[in-house]
């Protein structure tokens, strides 16, 4: 459990890293990626040493979902510049109920009951963030962030249901849809405002900490415990990434979100919280009917 909530708070410093680097969104998204690929690739060696080479249906699905990786990175990196790191952090945890309904409509899994009445209410959180009726919103374009929040919502709920589909490796399928994110950012960036291949210190420091740090370390001990954790650290997890990144944007970038933006951070984290709960079976075997916490990776 400890290891788990470890990787949460490693990954909430995601966004700030992003600001702190102060690039465009293009080159921060492909340094993140393009920094993390190289060990994630000699970590899958080493699982392939020991299990096989990747089935070729789950490395097909993995190049998918590094494309659209790719854009979830694009979109979630300009969220960062238009409405600040918090709230952007925030908004990815749209992801939850992006899957869920995708899911109902790919895998016919429907949602729960808690999720699909906790929806309207999140997306009344969304509307607060964006700032229609607040004069005093904080980020450069609030209204376009939230839209590309969303777009990065369902680029990354695209993204987990390749992963989900091709499922059986820890590391290998993460590492190849990485290394094509890299490609595609590197390809894509001319849409996106474009990428500075080559930025200077102390950027590139900042863009190595974010790639080594919440990419490679944060996400490699959350996808080590999701297998062993209990169901119940589910919520957990969901509530501190997105809230320990609020905090710390606060703290190290002075971001000042108004009354009614915090309001819909504590909207949105109350909805996915409860919505993403389900009843726990009482069964001693229940440990089979757990489900995967679904944190954001943004």
């Amino acid at each position: 459990m400890l290891v788990a909530i470890a990787g949460a708070l490693i990954i909430s410093t995601s966004a700030p890293l992003v600001r702190m680097a102060e690039v465009s969104p293009a080159t921060s998204a492909l340094f993140r990626c393009a920094y993390a690929a190289p060990p994630m690739l000699v970590l899958a060696w080493l699982e392939r040493r020991r299990l096989g080479p990747l089935p070729g249906r789950a490395r097909n699905l993995a190049w998918l979902a590094g494309l659209l990786f790719a854009l979830d990175l694009l979109f979630w990196h300009h969220s960062i510049d238009y409405v600040g790191a918090g709230l952007a952090t925030v908004l990815g945890n749209l992801q939850v109920f992006i899957v869920a309904f995708a899911a109902w409509a790919v895998f016919r899994e429907r949602p729960s009951n808690r999720l699909m009445l906790a929806t309207p209410v999140v997306f009344v959180g969304v509307v607060l963030i964006s700032g229609v009726f607040d004069s005093a919103a904080y980020g450069a374009n609030p209204a376009l962030g939230v839209l590309t929040g969303i777009a990065t919502s369902i680029a990354y709920a695209g993204f987990m249901l390749l992963l989900k589909a091709g499922a059986g490796r820890a590391v290998g399928p993460i590492a190849h849809a990485t290394a094509v994110a890299t490609l595609a950012i590197a390809a894509l960036s001319p849409l996106f405002g474009g990428a500075d291949f080559a930025p200077a210190w102390p950027a590139h420091g900042w863009l190595l900490l974010l790639a080594l740090g919440p990419q490679l370390l944060g996400w490699s001990l959350i996808a080590y415990t999701l297998p062993r954790q209990p169901a119940a650290l589910t919520a957990l997890l969901l509530l501190i990434q997105p809230m320990t990144t609020v905090a710390l944007s606060a703290a190290l970038l002075g971001e000042r979100p108004s009354a009614a933006q915090l309001a819909g951070c504590a909207v949105i984290v109350a909805g996915v919280l409860w919505g993403s709960r389900r009843p726990q079976p009482a069964r001693d075997d229940s440990e089979q009917d757990e489900q995967v916490p679904k944190t954001s990776t943004v």
